[in-house]
């Protein structure tokens, strides 16, 4: 018997005395002296934990997993059974780094049975990573990747909202759509056919949420790149597919929605403090983006974790 305030079976092996309250270490589990489980954990059979490993509150760590040096686990973290984790991008016999790469898997974080993570990357919270996933680059937030290299094919935008298309808004000029994140809105602008084809006017003074400072196009974006990943803090921006079509996911910090541009009359409002991605580029799409202010860097939030503080949804 043992008054530790967490349990270790008979037939597993915890040499590490930093293992918070509520945890349990099955059978044939190893943890070695100098790691860091955190309460409320289940470290399944045939698991191995080094050393200089941290693992969060309430992690699922499924069986024949191995976690080496260097590795960090959020809280709330799935690790599925047999998945793998690297250290060294470099291995040889015999020879060891100074250091260990450092990977770090964020909070809510899911990794499917028998994915591969190569070291030195992060995988954002409430990313999932797909069975079998070879995972080479960082993850963002929210984000589902698959495949070998590892891809995004989607984001979690919550079981609470369905897709908005622009398709599903009205058709007269000057009508919005509320999205309900944030104050983004679908805007539909003045737009003109016959038989020599469409014609869609902007003017700056009158149709538009605010008058652009700054615009751009992004064009020639493979189908499986990722554009954005970031918020503003004072700019305003409006994006329109002026050709093809791109899917564009918008977050306020506590709901997501996604919204598939295909239409060159019709166009989203992202106000700041909204982080905004591109992804799902067709081929030939050409995104036209208009901004309220000039270029800033200082007015970019670029770590989604910085976002979430900014917008006050840290805890969230």
């Amino acid at each position: 018997m043992t008054d530790r305030p967490f349990f270790v079976h008979d037939r597993g092996i915890c040499e590490t005395s930093h293992v918070g309250e509520g945890t349990r270490i099955w059978a044939f589990a190893h943890v070695l002296p100098g790691a860091v489980v955190g309460s409320n954990c289940n470290i399944c059979d045939h698991v191995f934990i080094e050393n200089d490993v941290i693992i969060g509150d309430e992690v699922t760590i499924k069986c024949g997993v191995q976690l080496w040096d260097g590795l960090r686990l959020g809280n709330r973290v799935f690790v599925g059974p047999n998945a793998t984790f690297t250290n060294d991008r470099f291995p040889r016999s015999k020879e060891y780094p100074e250091t260990f790469l450092l990977t770090t898997v964020e909070d809510g974080a899911s990794i499917g049975a028998n994915a591969t993570i190569l070291p030195g990357i992060t995988i954002g919270r409430q990313a999932m990573i797909g069975a079998g996933a070879v995972v080479t680059k960082n993850v963002p937030a929210n984000a589902v990747v698959v495949g070998n290299p590892a891809i995004i094919i989607g984001y979690q935008t919550g079981p609470q909202v369905e897709p908005v298309v622009t398709q599903a808004i009205p058709n007269a000029a000057g009508d919005r759509m509320p999205l309900g994140v944030g104050d983004c809105e679908l805007w539909r602008l003045p737009h003109f056919s016959d038989l020599r084809g469409e014609l869609a006017p902007l003017e700056f003074g009158s149709n538009l949420p605010f008058r652009p400072a700054r615009t751009f196009l992004v064009y020639g974006v493979p189908s499986d790149k990722v554009r954005g990943e970031h918020a503003h803090r004072q700019c305003h921006q409006f994006l329109i597919a002026a050709h093809g079509r791109l899917s564009v996911v918008v977050d306020d910090g506590h709901d997501r929605k996604e919204v598939s541009l295909s239409d060159p009359s019709i166009g989203l409002h992202l106000p700041p403090g909204i982080w905004g991605i591109q992804y799902k580029f067709q081929p030939d799409t050409v995104l036209l983006v208009m901004a309220s202010h000039p270029y800033d860097a200082a007015d970019y939030i670029r770590d989604y974790s910085d976002f979430l503080a900014v917008v006050g949804r840290d805890g969230s």
